[in-house]
């Protein structure tokens, strides 16, 4: 079984769709700190704009309690700060972006009709918004929560130990697992494991010129149907074989 692992997204962009296509199954890894910093994507992404693009964040609230060791909490435990009006910003930069896309009206409203709800947790909202993204792109791949498997490992031992526990006999990392991986355990174990090298597909975008790395939102709302076999590419050129 080919397995792949990541932390939760707001709204991914099309690397993060493009390994779990290749996956059969794909754990999200919520049970690790929630990160800030300029490479985090946990609580937000980004979206082609007029201008440019502009991101869509989620705010988050400061943790009352730390936990041992100090740090953030957990991803599952990361709660929004609903005292902004950040979904009523989100919709609005939504429809303005893409209104006017060619596949606004096949997506758009339903899209929307997500930021209804009132989360109060990110990781279940982020798990809606991505499966809402799974179900557009057609992309059948079963998905856990690293929280239902109960491990009590850290880094290359956390993603080893829950490929494990699926029964992985095939495991996809993303490029910077090369970092941090202990390639040798996985060997021993009898799991292959393999890293993706995605090459970002060139596609029509509304606005002039194309730029890339945004939500897969932009890539929905303006290829329609044709989105998966544009992220997808040519597969087998997507790996790279340990």
């Amino acid at each position: 079984m080919i397995v792949s692992i990541h932390q939760p997204s707001f709204l991914p962009w099309l690397g993060y769709f493009h390994r779990i296509a290749l996956s059969d199954l794909h754990i999200i890894l919520d049970t690790v700190q929630f990160a800030r910093g300029k490479d985090s994507f946990i609580n937000r992404n980004k979206i082609r704009t007029p201008q440019g693009w502009m991101w869509l964040t989620v705010p988050v609230s400061s943790p009352h309690i730390r936990p041992p060791g100090g740090g953030n909490p957990p991803i599952s435990e990361t709660r929004i700060a609903n005292a902004t009006p950040w979904a009523k910003k989100h919709r609005n930069a939504l429809e303005t972006s893409y209104r006017g896309a060619p596949f606004w009206d096949q997506y758009g409203h339903s899209l929307l009709a997500l930021y209804e709800t009132h989360w109060e947790l990110l990781s279940p909202m982020n798990l809606a918004f991505t499966r809402w993204c799974l179900d557009q792109l057609g992309i059948k791949t079963r998905i856990r929560l690293a929280s239902e498997l109960h491990s009590d490992k850290q880094k290359s031992d956390l993603v080893l130990d829950l490929s494990r526990k699926v029964g992985a006999t095939t495991y996809i990392s993303g490029a910077l697992g090369r970092r941090y991986l202990d390639e040798e355990s996985f060997q021993k174990a009898g799991i292959r494991l393999l890293y993706q090298d995605y090459h970002h597909p060139v596609y029509p975008q509304r606005f002039e010129p194309f730029v890339p790395y945004m939500s897969i939102v932009d890539l929905l709302m303006n290829c329609g149907p044709d989105s998966l076999t544009i992220l997808m590419g040519r597969e087998e050129l997507g790996l790279v074989l340990l």
